[in-house]
């Protein structure tokens, strides 16, 4: 606790004070650019990667990045999505995987996870569609090559489970709202970017996906 109180007071003594005028601002009303939906994990920071000030991203965070679909769960996850379309009006969703994610790992040995961990388990269940996905087309993958499927294919698998929100769904119709698929590679720095058409995971472990 010691390092946090010491950085609140180096945050309150220095930037705030360097930046009053926007967190003025801030004070009052937000506009961000994008919602980014990522990771709880530590090592990833959402403003950090994408170079960007408070207030202009809207940031869902939680264990595998998953967005369950349209009323599959009363969780925060389709608020939060539902708001930011709506009421903020926000016209980009990212989806952002990353490397050596431990919900993945989890995800792929699932069931040994319902005894020391059941609501981890109950909420990769959210994410059966990409652990049947792998199951049924990835049988020749292992260790590395697996995990790193499943965090690609995960990600896909969210982008089309946002498609099932109706106002995305609606939105997306009419060309005035865009989805991203990235998946952020932590030892590299790199951020891969990645289509909607599934056949492009698996030829993309052949080839170099494309880094941004």
């Amino acid at each position: 606790m010691k390092k946090l109180f010491a950085g609140l007071h180096k945050f309150q003594t220095n930037y705030f004070k360097e930046h009053r005028g926007l967190f003025e601002h801030l004070g009052h009303e937000q506009h961000p650019r994008a919602l980014f939906i990522t990771c709880s994990d530590s090592r990833i920071d959402p403003n950090l990667l994408t170079q960007t000030e408070p207030g202009e991203l809207f940031i869902i965070r939680n264990a595998g990045n998953i967005i369950p679909p349209y009323r599959a769960t009363n969780g925060g996850e389709g608020a939060a999505v539902e708001y930011a379309v709506q009421a903020l009006d926000i016209k980009q969703i990212i989806v952002c995987g990353h490397s050596n994610c431990g919900a993945m790992k989890g995800l792929l040995q699932l069931g040994k996870l319902a005894d020391e961990m059941p609501l981890v388990y109950d909420w990769l269940k959210h994410a059966e569609a990409t652990r049947r996905l792998i199951k049924d087309n990835y049988q020749e993958y292992e260790g590395e090559d697996l995990l790193n499927a499943t965090i690609e294919e995960n990600v896909m698998t969210q982008l089309e489970n946002l498609r099932t929100y109706p106002i995305i769904h609606s939105k997306l119709h009419k060309g005035e709202i865009s989805l991203h698929g990235w998946v952020y590679k932590i030892d590299t720095g790199g951020v891969f970017v990645y289509g909607m058409d599934r056949c492009n995971i698996q030829a993309e472990h052949e080839a170099e996906p494309v880094q941004i």
